[in-house]
């Protein structure tokens, strides 16, 4: 699988970060493409693979339970979390992105909405048994993502879990471009926000060439 084309991406990421606006670029990018999936970097419109695996490996414990969908893009990952069962609100700060969700999925149950990562509404607080993070933290600016981080993580509820899916480097490794690896310092620094990693996967993916991934599972206590 090769990687897909993120010139346009980047583009009108360095344009809305000059401008002081660091996600106003995904509702530009959502509208540009009008309406084709293929022109979103990250919309395969099936489930994410590494999402897939861990919740096969894992097994569903949905129950009704609470489920937020991070970035949710075309919506993809959402519907997978309720056909499990879980009951899903699933948010992007883009509302051409929401709206394409709602029209692709006009019977769901999952609650579409706006939101802003980098500042979700207070009634969220600790209201979600499973949260899902899969590739919105390594788009953002690294001096953004621990604002972000603070806010993914006052979601979780006690006994709750949240899993990231991320781009990963080492320290002495260059960032790159857009969109730009984490370090394993940095998704640590959930410790220092009341989640525990209960396991920390790395591994290559199968794109060409193979990029690098974590996929972390956290846990806050009862």
């Amino acid at each position: 699988m090769s990687q897909p084309d993120r010139s346009t991406a980047r583009r009108l990421a360095a344009e809305s970060l000059a401008q002081g606006d660091p996600t106003g670029w995904f509702d530009k990018l959502y509208i540009h493409a009008e309406g084709d999936a293929s022109r979103i970097p990250w919309a395969d419109r099936c489930v994410n693979p590494h999402l897939a695996a861990w919740l096969a490996k894992r097994g569903s414990e949905a129950q009704g339970q609470r489920a937020l969908v991070v970035g949710c893009g075309l919506g993809d990952d959402a519907e997978a979390l309720a056909a499990l069962g879980y009951r899903v609100t699933a948010f992007d700060v883009s509302n051409a992105a929401v709206a394409w969700c709602r029209q692709r999925f006009s019977a769901s149950q999952v609650d579409y909405c706006v939101a802003d990562l980098l500042k979700l509404p207070e009634a969220w607080t600790s209201a979600f048994a499973f949260v899902v993070e899969i590739y919105t933290l390594q788009v953002l600016p690294v001096e953004l993502r621990p604002v972000a981080m603070a806010q993914l993580a006052r979601t979780v509820a006690p006994g709750g879990t949240l899993l990231v899916v991320a781009r990963g480097r080492g320290a002495e490794e260059d960032r790159g471009t857009m969109p730009w690896p984490l370090e394993r310092d940095e998704i640590d620094g959930f410790h220092r926000l009341g989640l525990q990693t209960a396991s920390f996967e790395e591994f290559l993916d199968e794109e060409i060439p193979p990029v690098r991934r974590y996929r972390v599972e956290l846990r806050r206590a009862t």
